[in-house]
């Protein structure tokens, strides 16, 4: 059985205080409720030490946005996985649509990402997701494939337990406009079935969550959904109210079989 995930990524919020008291916030609540759940936070780069700390003897994991797959160099303002597994980083967001649209990052680049973060021993949440004329043009499985197969290549089926990948619909992100439960879950099968196609029985060890407007109040649908193992959540990871909601919202389904 895979056990879900529920992952905050913070992208360019928060202060140093404001990040401490959110961390303890959540950490605290989490220390109190069921294992059945995985919880990890991103919160910017510069944040992650007092973080670190404020998750420490907790259940919660530690997670970054973003790296850059050399291990050194010359890259001024990049961040390595060994820099990240130094300051306890278990998971790191990679190809988000934001790292795509603002910045340029290619599938090749990505896949780079991917694989130096398995190599580093960290664990990877891909990003994929259409946008909303891809969609319309009924393009959104191809896009997504296209993202996969790009991203994954030369993957090894060993590698797989360790990888999640998050489906995140572009044109719902921070829009408060989210996908149905029944799309979430037409577009995590497609994503299952091509990996079984690819890897066979040993795809159904990895985990697909879901991002674009997860609240509280759409959690337990989305989290219902037989593919959908958990969320990556933007916004309402900012609050602890809210992101601990969508915890107990994946506890409850979890805890009764996907039927909560």
């Amino acid at each position: 059985m895979r056990i879900p995930l529920v992952a905050g990524n913070w992208k360019m919020h928060t202060v140093r205080q404001e990040a401490i008291t959110l961390a303890e916030a959540i950490a605290r609540a989490v220390s109190g409720l069921s294992a059945a759940v995985e919880v990890t936070l991103c919160p910017p780069f510069v944040f992650l030490e007092p973080v670190r700390q404020a998750l420490a003897d907790t259940p919660v994991q530690l997670g970054a946005q973003n790296v850059h797959p050399e291990p050194e160099g010359a890259f001024t303002g990049e961040i390595s996985v060994p820099m990240l597994a130094s300051v306890g980083c278990r998971y790191v967001i990679v190809g988000h649509s934001e790292r795509r649209q603002y910045f340029g990052e290619t599938d090749a680049w990505i896949a780079r990402k991917v694989r130096a973060v398995l190599q580093g021993g960290l664990r990877p949440i891909l990003c994929v997701g259409e946008r909303l004329e891809e969609r319309q043009a009924g393009r959104a499985r191809q896009v997504v494939q296209a993202q996969l197969e790009g991203a994954l290549d030369g993957l090894s089926e060993e590698a797989l337990p360790e990888l999640v990948i998050a489906y995140e619909p572009v044109w719902a992100i921070g829009t408060g406009q989210n996908a149905t439960p029944q799309q979430a879950q037409e577009m995590h099968g497609f994503i299952r079935s091509w990996m079984r196609a690819r890897w066979g029985s040993k795809a159904d060890s990895v985990r697909l969550l879901y991002g674009g407007s997860l609240k509280p109040d759409n959690a337990a649908a989305l989290f219902r959904q037989p593919d959908v193992d958990g969320g990556l959540v933007g916004g309402a990871s900012l609050k602890a109210s809210s992101f601990l909601a969508i915890v107990e919202a994946a506890i409850g389904v979890s805890s009764q079989g996907g039927e909560a």
